[in-house]
């Protein structure tokens, strides 16, 4: 894991390159201001202060105390808003810059850390990347308050894009429970794993999924309790389908091809638990990951089978395909009997939530009127942005089954992400406030300070309404 509390230091006074934040307000000012060289130079390279670009400008003369800047050089950078610096302000420089140190001239960096951060972490499991010079360290002043926070936001993000992108070959149920074990034994917390065939007495909906995978990579329901009696409960759940082939409703191989990435609630739930314990928040926590391969074999659930639940309903499997919602069930069942105040899951759930929001904005689920307005607001503080979308009873009769209590997919493509939230529901206790995050866990295209492959959408949102609801 990248050395994140490397990469920002106390700013006092020593040598670095300077940092001067611009937007397409205030440029033309500034440009008044440069001389002629400077300006010939801005001209050359067609800068405008865009948001996302920056120029590297020589120094031309002393510094204030007589000497040259470190590298005889400065930095001009555009952002939307010189005066409103935001998570990702920064992160086209965080990742990019020379190595060296760097500070910002005339802008608080204390809103913009993470972004500086997170561009210098890259997964390298794999594959040799080119050597970077060397860290890019920030200086901070009046921020520092805000650099453990930071950090913080920084591991668990690289966290769970690490997870997502390492392939199923080395990221089976054993390992996420190989994970979870150890974040419980560096906090304190207690591991009770469930695994195999005693599946099938207590959670049946989760032995129904693994076990055509039984023999290679068992499943098995991953507990952890941290927190002292007297804090308040609340559980986080994640989706840990570490491969989906989808079973004998099977996926194409272009369907298939990132599915590794099927485990992605289960990184997002295991990183806000490691925000929560390391942070040390006043809670008692209980995570809980179904970890399951969506495999074939004889033993495979086929469509038309009939499930029973740890909550006693009756499920008509009508998709094997739609397998991560019947997981996520039997945990819902268990985190709600023992009734925390507070419930909060993520799964890569559906195809159709991203036909309807698109690989960024995670539909997030949630009738808790007031919970839902707290996590949205979260979301826009921190930049993690989510949208609501309704748990419309009117939908429900989609789920109904003839022979069982309900189906678990309901026929047609209409509504596809609402009819399995509102699936889940059927789990998930009365009169408690649950959120259900329908996220995507991946990057299909690179933006500055996120690349390509696994990500964390979501994470940071729900991490922020924690913080502010049982935070000091």
């Amino acid at each position: 894991m990248t050395d994140f509390k490397s990469l920002i230091a106390a700013d006092k006074g020593q040598k670095a390159r300077t940092i001067q934040i611009l937007d397409t307000g205030n440029f033309e000012d500034w440009l008044k201001g440069q001389g002629e060289s400077i300006r010939e130079i801005v001209k050359a390279y067609r800068f405008v202060a865009n948001p996302d670009s920056y120029l590297l400008l020589p120094v031309i003369g002393k510094a204030k105390d007589g000497k040259s800047e470190q590298g005889d050089f400065t930095i001009v950078a555009g952002v939307a808003k010189s005066g409103q610096l935001d998570s990702w302000s920064l992160a086209k420089l965080g990742g990019r810059l020379p190595e060296g140190t760097y500070r910002l001239d005339g802008a608080s960096a204390k809103d913009a850390l993470f972004g500086w951060l997170i561009p210098q972490h890259e997964f390298d499991r794999y594959k040799k990347l080119p050597d970077r010079q060397g860290p890019s360290v920030l200086l901070v002043t009046d921020e520092i308050s805000q650099v453990e926070e930071a950090v913080r936001q920084a591991e668990a993000t690289a966290l769970v894009r690490d997870l997502v992108n390492t392939p199923a070959a080395d990221m089976g149920p054993d390992k996420l429970e190989d994970i979870v074990d150890k974040l419980s034994a560096k906090h304190g917390g207690d591991l009770k794993v469930t695994r195999g065939d005693t599946l099938e007495e207590h959670f049946p909906m989760i032995y129904g999924v693994g076990k055509a995978a039984m023999r290679a990579h068992a499943p098995r329901l991953i507990e952890l309790k941290w927190g002292k009696a007297d804090h308040p409960k609340i559980a986080i759940i994640g989706k840990g389908v570490t491969f989906d082939s989808g079973g004998l409703s099977m996926k194409s191989p272009a369907g298939m091809l990132i599915m590794k990435k099927d485990m992605g609630g289960a990184a997002h739930a295991i990183a806000l638990a490691k925000l929560i314990m390391e942070a040390n928040l006043p809670v008692q926590l209980h995570l809980l990951v179904p970890a399951v391969e969506n495999s074939v074999d004889g033993h495979a659930l086929r469509p038309g089978d009939i499930l029973n639940s740890r909550k006693g309903l009756t499920v008509e499997i009508t998709n094997t395909d739609a397998e991560g919602r019947l997981v996520l069930g039997d945990a819902l069942t268990l985190a709600g009997e023992q009734e925390p105040e507070l419930m909060i899951d993520f799964a890569t759930l559906t195809g159709a939530a991203r036909v309807a929001l698109g690989p960024d904005l995670p539909a997030m689920f949630c009738d808790d009127r007031e919970m839902a307005n707290g996590l949205l607001a979260a979301g826009d503080e921190e930049n993690d942005p989510l949208w609501q979308m309704p748990l419309w009873s009117g939908y429900d009769a989609r789920l109904k089954s003839t022979i069982a209590d309900c189906v678990n997919s309901a026929p047609g493509s209409f509504a596809g992400c609402i009819t399995a939230a509102l699936f889940l529901k059927k789990f998930a206790p009365k009169n408690m406030s649950w959120a259900h995050f329908d996220t995507y866990a991946w990057r299909a295209a690179s933006k500055p300070g996120r690349p390509k492959g696994g990500e964390a959408l979501g994470l940071r949102a729900s991490w922020r309404y924690l913080k502010d609801r049982y935070g000091s």
